[in-house]
């Protein structure tokens, strides 16, 4: 039920996300005095529509994006001589540019907003030194998620370690962290190990047999190392901060994930082969590798039905929303037609020549011949919808879990 709901909840904020991203492009649009016809959530067949002065509002079939429709867009199109004074390309360059960027920049005042929710009222998920799960067993690979025949019980599940216990101390070391705890044990080596938790009010004496498996690096997680494994996860509470420190705290969140989302973006073509190989060989699906909306659907649920207090489970979906509308805002602004990126970089070319073609005391040339670029736009489509189809693949035949 709770990973049902959380995948529901992703499905709208996402389309509620589109429909901002929309709402910023035909906001703007008026405010320049531009003439929009339509405004859809959605495309295909249309659902409902009501008009409202020169502007159609509705919903369409396929909850899969939006669109505004603005006379004058692109030269593509005809437009009557009565729509001509309002028709977009004959305002002014800067007002066009700031339409065309409009939905990035709702997906970027979306992402800061839900961070500074997240910071101020939710708090972020912060590891406490109570035990919140006891794995059953130590998985020999580090990327499982589930318990094979072949999986030795967790040294915590053989000691009688217990969700809800306290942990004090660890060989003698008393322990005031989580992330300490976990340095602690991977250090100890295998063999017995003294833990002291508090169960009950009172302290508990425990001797797990501790094993070593190979796990990524704390401190340089794309390296293995052999490390002694426990078999226990902390429950976590919300560390909340004041105004100032939640702005300051905002900024720098998203400037990491701006620079996250350009890493990705590049990572794009060499990642490919790798899913190829997870969606139809037996290659295991990594979960730092590429993920489509029906993956992030997926975890959504998977963080509605975790044993967390809500406040976390919200601020953790939160944050994945968040980090969404930065990806999407950012693609949106690559310079490929036909994204509205792709319109800047035409729009962007079209004054540059301009001003040179006047500073060489020629004549305006006028205009892009977008037909040209038609060609460089199919290819590009055809390859997202291609990558696109192969994410969705990949998301129902090997979706990406969380390991134990």
């Amino acid at each position: 039920m709770m990973m049902a709901l959380g995948v529901a909840a992703f499905v709208v904020a996402l389309l509620v996300s589109v429909m901002l991203h929309e709402l910023g492009h035909f906001a703007f649009a008026k405010r320049f005095g531009m003439k929009a016809t339509q405004f859809f959530v959605g495309f295909g067949p249309t659902l409902w529509s009501v008009r409202r002065g020169e502007t159609e509002y509705g919903v369409k079939a396929v909850p899969a994006g939006g669109f505004v429709k603005i006379i004058g867009m692109t030269d593509l199109e005809e437009v009557p001589p009565e729509d001509e004074p309002r028709a977009f390309y004959r305002q002014p360059a800067g007002q066009r540019a700031l339409v065309l960027a409009a939905g990035s920049l709702v997906h970027f005042v979306i992402a800061l907003v839900l961070l500074l929710v997240i910071f101020m009222a939710l708090g972020t998920p912060k590891p406490s030194t109570t035990v919140g799960q006891v794995a059953p067993c130590v998985p020999t690979k580090p990327t499982a998620t589930s318990c094979q025949a072949a999986d030795t019980a967790s040294p915590a599940q053989q000691a009688g370690v217990q969700p809800g216990d306290r942990a004090v101390s660890f060989n003698g070391t008393a322990v005031t962290s989580w992330d300490q705890l976990s340095r602690l044990i991977r250090k100890a080596g295998s063999g017995p190990a003294q833990l002291v938790v508090v169960r009950d009010g009172e302290q508990v004496r425990l001797t797990p047999d501790l094993v070593t498996r190979t796990r990524p690096s704390l401190d340089h997680p794309k390296t293995d190392v052999r490390v002694a494994v426990l078999g226990v996860s902390p429950t976590t509470e919300a560390d909340r901060l004041g105004p100032v420190a939640a702005v300051g705290r905002t900024g720098s969140a998203f400037g990491s994930t701006v620079k996250g989302t350009f890493v990705a973006l590049g990572q794009i073509p060499a990642a490919i082969p790798d899913l190829v190989r997870a969606t139809f060989g037996s290659a295991e699906r990594s979960a730092t590798g590429l993920v489509g909306p029906v993956g992030i659907g997926r975890v959504s649920g998977d963080v509605a039905a975790a044993q967390e207090p809500w406040s976390v489970k919200l601020g953790t979906f939160l944050a994945i929303i968040a980090g969404l509308n930065v990806f999407v805002g950012i693609f949106n602004l690559l310079p490929l037609l036909p994204l509205d990126g792709g319109h800047l970089g035409v729009l962007g070319y079209e004054q540059a020549r301009s001003r040179i073609y006047r500073l060489v005391g020629r004549p305006d040339p006028g205009r892009v011949d977008l037909t040209r670029l038609l060609p460089a736009a199919y290819l590009f489509l055809a390859l997202l919808v291609s990558l696109s189809v192969l994410l969705l693949a990949a998301d129902i035949v090997n979706p990406v879990s969380v390991p134990l």
